[in-house]
């Protein structure tokens, strides 16, 4: 359990510490203040991974699901960052508006969560594959190397690395039984950044200069402020991240075999904007699911939420020791990008065995999934497609996973619910004679007017 949970913290560290190091570096926080903020991110985590995990009354899905900082955040932080006249008091203005969002997120839960019954399979595959699809730029991007500035940027060497590891978890997946494959990952991670070492790509001096103990103490940089303009683009990345959590639960739904619905939805929702009202208390920012931790129960098949909150543990525990965190550091971007191809890749192979469900004999389904993959693939294949929008616009259509999930539950409605009546298992594949509907999110939503 333990070292199953750390490959979960091994497959998220990099999406948790690099929100913070971005807003920090524009704040322009010093290096000391730089690992407090990250290390606060990664004590933030930790807690609303418990409460996705292990959940409190009617909070936590109580999936074997990660929690950490959204990326979604960065660009609209940012901006606040840029337009805060001293820059002091940027980092307390962020954090007030992220209370109030999460506070409003949290109301909100029950409410969203009824859209469940909009998302039978032909949606929940063109998400889920989407959410796949978007994240392999992420794996491809560390397998270039650390800085996209630099002269040695997508190197021999650094895609080398990748490829390494690459074959490395592969070979382990095909040759070896028991443990060692659950583990597969996390040994890749290991053996790749050892092989790092010979050719200088391995940077030990995070663990050198990191302090043994120390505790995110609440309000660090300040009270936190409450500017009208920064809470509504919070809210508006709220939205967004509560649209992502929600494919994100219905994807780890499937592939637990255990379907997302309304009830576990709402419950889910509650922890992701419980989790970010509570992050800036301590120092941290929003927090929402990681998609990359569902490819990696998707590819090991290790189904236990306690494992993912074994996994929390230690990022509690890399809040309150920077040493330890510094540890995860070490590893190398291309090693990361390397085992991040597997996993992501993994999600969207997911998606496409659930795609096999939808009944995509029907035209009707086939344009619902050709037009929202479309859509979900602008913002990665023309990031700069939507530039003429309001900027507020962009945060949401600059995330392929929203846009596409709004486009296929749109088009469903309109091909598959409107006028149809009773006919709506359309957007099913056909049940097997004698066979009585399924009591899952899926096939409640197919039978819905």
């Amino acid at each position: 359990m333990l070292t199953s949970g750390l490959q979960h913290v091994a497959a998220m560290y990099a999406g948790v510490v690099a929100p913070p190091l971005i807003v920090g570096a524009a704040v322009g926080l010093s290096g000391t203040e730089l690992t407090f903020l990250t290390g606060a991110s990664l004590f933030t985590a930790g807690l609303a991974t418990f409460l996705q995990t292990l959940g409190i009354w009617k909070i936590g899905a109580k999936l074997p699901f990660v929690n950490g900082v959204t990326f979604a955040g960065v660009a609209p932080m940012l901006a606040i960052v840029d337009t805060t006249e001293n820059k002091a008091d940027a980092l307390p203005v962020i954090f007030g508006a992220i209370i109030v969002a999460g506070l409003l997120g949290f109301a909100a839960a029950p409410f969203f969560s009824r859209l469940v019954r909009f998302f039978p399979p032909v949606v929940t595959g063109s998400v889920i594959t989407l959410i796949g699809v978007s994240l392999l730029p992420v794996a491809f991007g560390w397998a270039q190397g650390p800085n996209p500035a630099a002269k040695d940027y997508g190197s021999t060497t650094y895609l080398s690395l990748a490829g390494i590891t690459l074959v490395v978890v592969l070979l382990l997946r095909r040759f070896t039984r028991g443990f060692l494959k659950q583990v597969a990952v996390l040994v890749g991670l290991v053996l790749g950044t050892l092989i790092a070492i010979p050719f200088g790509v391995t940077d030990f001096s995070p663990v050198q200069e990191a302090d043994i103990v120390g505790f995110p103490s609440p309000f660090h940089f300040g009270a936190p402020q409450f500017a009208l303009a920064a809470i509504i683009s919070m809210c508006v990345v709220m939205l967004v991240s509560m649209t992502e959590s929600t494919a994100d639960m219905l994807a780890l739904g499937e592939i637990v075999e255990r379907p997302a619905d309304e009830k576990t939805i709402a419950a889910g929702l509650r922890a992701d904007t419980l989790g970010s009202a509570i992050s800036p208390l301590f120092n941290g920012f929003m927090c929402s699911a990681f998609a990359q931790n569902i490819g990696l129960v998707a590819m090991t098949r290790i189904r236990s939420r306690f494992v993912v909150a074994a996994g929390g543990g230690f990022l509690v525990l890399m809040g309150l020791s920077p040493v330890a965190a510094s540890l995860i550091s070490v590893v190398p971007r291309p090693v990361l990008g390397g085992a991040g191809v597997v996993l992501f890749g993994s999600v969207a192979a997911s998606g496409i065995q659930t795609l096999v469900k939808a009944g995509l004999e029907k035209d009707n389904n086939v344009l619902i999934v050709a037009v929202s993959l479309a859509v979900g693939i602008i913002p990665i294949t023309k990031p700069d497609f939507y530039h003429a929008f309001p900027e507020t616009a962009q945060i949401i259509l600059d995330s392929g996973i929203s846009t596409g999930c709004v486009a296929a539950v749109l088009l469903n409605v309109v091909f598959n619910h409107l006028g149809r009546g009773r006919d709506a298992d359309e957007v099913t594949a056909p049940m097997e004679p004698g066979k009585e509907i399924s009591g899952s999110a899926s096939a409640k939503a197919a039978h819905v007017h």
